[in-house]
């Protein structure tokens, strides 16, 4: 595991180098979110059961809704999972 060392400059600031490399790390969380946005407004369009499968949880009441999906999540953790992993494996 390799750990990182914020430098500092003299007068107790960030290096630049690091503020570039804040800057790709916020580029690709941006791209990566946009993606996942995409993915899910097409899920949408094609009729995928994400957020509406069994063991999801809503209890509707006179004025208010609690809505969990709680299988939702556990596939959505499941599939992320495998993918990181195979990831993983393929940069190893």
């Amino acid at each position: 595991m390799r750990m990182t060392q914020v430098r500092m400059t003299a007068r107790g600031g960030i290096n630049s180098s690091d503020m570039g490399d804040l800057g790709r790390t916020l580029v690709f969380v941006g791209g990566l979110l946009l993606v996942v946005g995409l993915v899910l407004m097409l899920a949408g369009k094609v009729n995928l059961p994400i957020g509406r499968l069994p063991g999801d949880i809503v209890v509707r009441g006179k004025n208010t809704t609690f809505y969990f999906p709680l299988m939702t999540s556990i596939v959505l953790s499941v599939v992320l999972t495998l993918v990181l992993w195979i990831v993983n494996r393929m940069r190893q």
